[in-house]
């Protein structure tokens, strides 16, 4: 299946918002900062992680 045929649902939760919103979450939840990294992949676009990344370029957003 290529990415142009994927649902257009797919995008809004694959968002960068839609990230954000989870990160924001988790730090409300844990008590720990996340981050939001840019990942390449057009399946999922964004993820995130409690880790900062070794590449300073992928980081969107931290939520402290």
């Amino acid at each position: 299946m290529s990415v142009t045929t994927l649902s257009p649902r797919r995008g809004c939760l694959a968002s960068f918002e839609n990230a954000y919103a989870v990160a924001v979450q988790l730090r409300e939840t844990t008590g720990t900062d996340q981050y939001v990294i840019g990942t390449g992949d057009p399946l999922q676009p964004f993820r995130v992680s409690r880790r900062k990344p070794s590449l300073p370029g992928s980081v969107y957003a931290m939520v402290a």
